[in-house]
Parts: structure tokens; C-alpha cells; sequence
């Protein structure tokens, strides 16, 4: 069956969104693009804007630059009931009861976050297409309580890039391929492929992504935004697809700083770990910072050195102290490890996940009813790459088989403590800084994801594997494409490096637009 007519057949069964009310708006005259969330909030505060208007011109953007054959396909589908929280927002600011800063400002996010909204949430998996919600997961709860607004749910590499090892970052059965907001040939990134280009192309205030290992910081990177992968456990993961507990975060993408940081600050579940006492993120300085400097990537651009060394000038003439680091040894033996226990994991986690969903709107109930789902669907979600992941992981034992145990005993030691905690305890530092991913290669449906423009540094691998928190910020433009750079902190520092990340943006004004057509 074609795509399109699943996706229509389940609209005419009430199961997915329709667009037409969308369509039909009239695109209002306030622009949103590259606006701040400060911008947006005083627009509105001032009159010269609302929440409807802002919904409104979203939409606009999204149904101009996201769909047809040139369009980026970001954006999986819109929130039907937007326009009616919007209303309700505006009515409560014109009673002078304003909730906060997030006041009426729309979020896309990541299909694989629950909303209770007439949509569901899919990890891009048509298995997953009419599994809808009647309560949000945590760190949407808190969002809209603060009165951001559910604009939409984001494409995403189908079941956070976890099907498998030839996939295209940013391909999904419901949602086909993302483009980089830059140049839609090239890869966005993933798996919060949907997050980084939407959030790139002003689609959104801000997108919610994911991460397991890169998946916020890449994506990020390859489509010119900041995007902030927070301390492991910072954010409640209750009502998110998981791929690994013990790895996977939620975490904000967005074109600054400080709107990543205010959007980071109402999902997280304890303070957000700021440094010196009275500084927030304008006031911060780097004077007395000291940066352990990591050493470039063998596999970066030849460009990207000469973006490396505008990034420590910079930061040398702030006066931070910049230490030359080498990579423990144990970070290039991190890879495999890593990825066997993943499999372990996932297995474990989906099967608890689907489980817990109802039968009625999703009949597969474990990893092995997904890849017969598959085998059954293979012309719709087998057309491009295979699930060879799916079936080694569904070959797995339980988390509590000795191998599994041991690989977590290693992972622990090459990541934290002879990896990241040795590395802070070296010179002493206080942050981590390397070169982070960009530019983005081409799509290439063929050998899939090769690598290049990837991930980002190994120090950010080791973050996601040890729970630290990372940031990556633009870092300047390689032949028109975005490249970034990474930073990482110890645990319970996302304030900190924040503020890091702030200074460097102020140092470093390298954000440039897209131009979409």
C-alpha cells in the first residue's frame, strides 16, 4: 500500500491528524523566523502579536517549506486542538494572568514523546500509527503548564535510528525522509532529525528532541541550532519510546542559547546546576574558565580546523585557560561495547514499552511482533534498508545474562571514570571542548549513513554513555553548511555549561540562517 493512503485511511478512521483546517488559515503578517522566544514574548505582551497568530504563522511556514516534493518533511503531522490552546492563552493574558516566559510560545516535538493531543506517537513506525495518548509524558506536562503550546510532532529516524546499520538519518515509514534545513539532499542528522531541521528552518520557538548517543548534538550541529543533551535522569523519561533507559534523555534544539536553557529549565525535575553565584547567562564570563581543549577528529573537514582555532582565539582572548588534551585510550574502544548493550536494552525496554500500550490501537506486543509487522509492511517500511538491528536484539538474553552485566562494568570505566572523570580531574579543568558534527554528506539511500558529518566528538559519545551533560553550538559555515562545536561538563552542570555555551555564542555569532525555497 502507498503511504499516502495508509495515512489517509487512518485519518478517515480519526486515528491521524487531518491538515485541511491548516490550510485553509490565511498566513498572518507578524514573521516568527529567527525570533527569539523574548522576541515572540514581548510581541505578544505588547499586542503586536497572539498566540493564534503565532500557530497561525507556524503552520504557514511549515505547509509552505515542509511539504511537496521539495519540501524538507520535518514536521510528521499538526496538532488539530493548537489553535484552540492558543485561544485559551490569549484569553488568560488579556485577564492579566500570565503563566511565565513560555506563555503562548509553540513547540514542536519528537514523535517519539506522548502528548495527550488528537495524534499519535509513532517513533516514525507505522506499527505505531494509531497509538494515541490521554496524558502527556512528564516533561510535556510541564511545557504546556508553563503555557508553551503542542504545535506538532517531528520526523525522526524510525525508532531512534535503531532499526538498522544501513539506515538514512531522518527516514521513517510514516514520515519518509527529512532534509537538512540547509540543503534538503543532505543528511539532517538523527535520529532527532525531524527536531534539528524544524528548528533550524524557524518551523517552531524551539523542537524537543532525544538522545541515546548523538542524537541531540548531531542533528543540532548538521542544521545550524544549539542543542543542549542534559545530565541523564535531569529530565523524566516516563512517556518516551525508549531505546535505552539507561542512556536516553530528552533535551531542547533551538537557534540560542538562552531559549534552549529557558526551555531545558521547565522540563528539568531539579535546578539546572548554574555556575558562579549571580550570573546568569548574559552576565557569565570566561575569564579563569578552564577549557580542556580535546584534539581534532581524524575524520573532520580539512575546513574545520581553521574554525577550531577562530573557536580557541576566541576563547583564549576572554581569558579562559585552554588545556591541551589527549583521548584516553579506552574512548576508541568504547564503540562496540557499547553497542552490544544497547541491543540488550532496547530489546528489554520496547518489549515493556509495547506492552504497556493498548491492544486495541497496537496489536504488536513485543520486538518480535515489530519485525513480522515489518516483513508483513516491507513495501512501505523495508523499502530503503532492512532491520538487521531489530532481529540481533530480539536474539538477545536478559539484563541480567553475564555478558550483559560485564559490558555495563566496562562501559562505566572507559567512558567515566579512566574517560570523562579522568580527563576533568586532568590539569584540572571545568568543561570539555572539541569539534562537534558538520558539514552534513549527502543522503544516500544506498549505503545509508557512512559516517561523515556524524556524531560529533568522542567526548560527547562518552557523555551519552556516562550520563554527562553536553551542548553543541554553531561553530560557523563550511561551504554553506553548518559545522558545530561541543562542549561537556561534568554531571549536574547543565547550568554551567550553558553558560559556557552562551559565552562562546556571544564570542562566536555564527548562526546563519537558511535559505529556504
Amino acid at each position: 500500500m502507498d503511504r499516502r493512503l495508509f495515512l489517509t485511511a487512518l485519518s478517515a478512521a480519526g486515528a491521524w491528524p487531518s491538515l485541511s483546517r491548516a490550510r485553509n488559515s490565511t498566513p498572518p503578517s507578524f514573521d516568527p523566523a529567527e525570533r527569539s522566544i523574548a522576541e515572540l514574548a514581548a510581541a505578544m505582551q505588547s499586542g503586536q502579536t497572539t498566540a493564534v497568530a503565532l500557530v497561525q504563522a507556524y503552520t504557514a511556514r511549515i505547509l509552505r517549506f515542509d511539504r511537496g516534493d521539495n519540501g524538507l518533511h520535518a514536521v510528521l503531522a499538526l496538532n488539530s486542538d493548537a489553535l484552540r490552546a492558543a485561544a485559551a492563552l490569549d484569553a488568560e493574558r488579556r485577564a492579566g494572568q500570565v503563566r511565565g516566559p513560555l506563555h503562548g510560545i509553540p513547540l514542536l516535538f519528537k514523535d517519539n514523546i506522548e502528548t495527550a493531543d488528537p495524534m499519535p506517537t509513532t517513533a516514525g513506525s507505522l506499527a505505531l500509527a494509531r497509538s494515541t495518548h490521554t496524558t502527556d509524558a512528564p516533561l510535556v506536562a510541564r511545557l504546556r503548564a508553563a503555557g508553551a503550546i503542542v504545535l506538532g510532532k517531528a520526523n525522526l529516524s524510525e525508532w531512534a535510528n535503531f532499526r538498522s546499520n544501513h539506515s538514512c538519518s531522518g527516514w521513517s515509514g510514516v514520515g519518509g525522509q527529512t532534509g537538512n534545513a540547509y540543503d534538503r539532499r543532505r543528511n539532517p542528522s538523527g535520529s532527532s532529525a525531524g527536531s534539528g531541521s524544524a528548528a533550524g528552518a524557524s518551523f517552531c520557538a524551539v523542537a524537543i528532541g532525544s538522545e541515546t548517543d548523538g542524537s541531540i548534538l548531531s542533528p543540532a550541529a548538521n542544521n545550524g541550532v544549539v542543542g543542549l543533551k542534559p545530565t541523564l535522569g535531569l529530565i523524566s523519561g516516563r512517556g518516551v519510546v525508549p531505546l535505552s533507559p539507561r542512556q536516553d534523555t530528552a533535551g531542547p534544539m533551538g537557534r540560542s542559547v538562552a531559549d534552549v536553557a529557558l526551555i531545558a529549565a521547565v522540563m528539568a525535575e531539579q535546578p539546572l546546576g548554574y555556575g558562579p553565584q549571580g550570573a546568569d547567562l548574559a552576565t557569565f564570563r570566561l575569564a579563569g574558565v578552564r577549557i580542556g581543549v580535546m584534539p581534532l577528529d581524524a575524520w573532520a573537514h580539512t575546513e574545520t580546523a581553521q574554525l577550531r582555532r577562530g573557536a580557541l582565539d576566541a576563547l583564549r582572548s576572554q581569558g579562559a585557560v585552554l588545556v591541551e588534551l589527549a583521548n584516553p585510550k579506552g574512548f576508541s574502544e568504547m564503540g562496540g561495547p557499547e553497542w552490544e548493550a544497547l541491543q540488550y536494552e532496547f530489546k528489554d525496554a520496547i518489549n515493556t514499552y509495547l506492552a504497556g500500550l493498548n491492544p486495541a490501537l497496537v496489536p504488536s506486543r513485543t520486538l518480535t511482533d515489530l519485525i513480522a509487522f515489518n516483513r508483513r509492511h516491507a513495501d512501505l517500511e523495508l523499502p530503503v534498508f532492512g532491520q538487521d538491528i531489530f532481529e540481533t536484539s530480539d536474539a538477545k538474553g536478559p539484563l541480567t545474562d553475564t555478558a550483559y552485566l560485564e559490558l555495563r562494568r566496562l562501559l562505566d570505566r572507559l567512558a567515566d571514570t579512566e574517560g570523562l572523570a579522568a580527563l576533568f580531574k586532568q590539569g584540572p579543568v571545568d568543561v570539555l571542548f572539541a569539534t562537534g558534527g558538520g558539514p552534513a554528506s549527502l543522503i544516500d539511500p544506498v549505503w545509508g549513513d557512512r559516517g561523515a558529518g556524524g556524531g560529533g566528538a568522542p567526548i560527547a559519545s562518552a557523555a551519552a554513555i556516562a550520563g554527562y551533560p553536553s551542548l553543541t553550538v554553531p561553530g560557523g559555515m563550511i561551504h554553506g553548511l553548518p559545522v558545530g562545536l561541543t562542549f561537556v561538563a561534568p554531571r549536574h552542570q547543565d547550568g554551567f555549561l550553558l553558560q559556557v555555551g552562551a559565552a562562546i555564542e556571544r564570542l562566536l555569532p555564527a548562526r546563519v540562517a537558511p535559505h529556504l525555497v
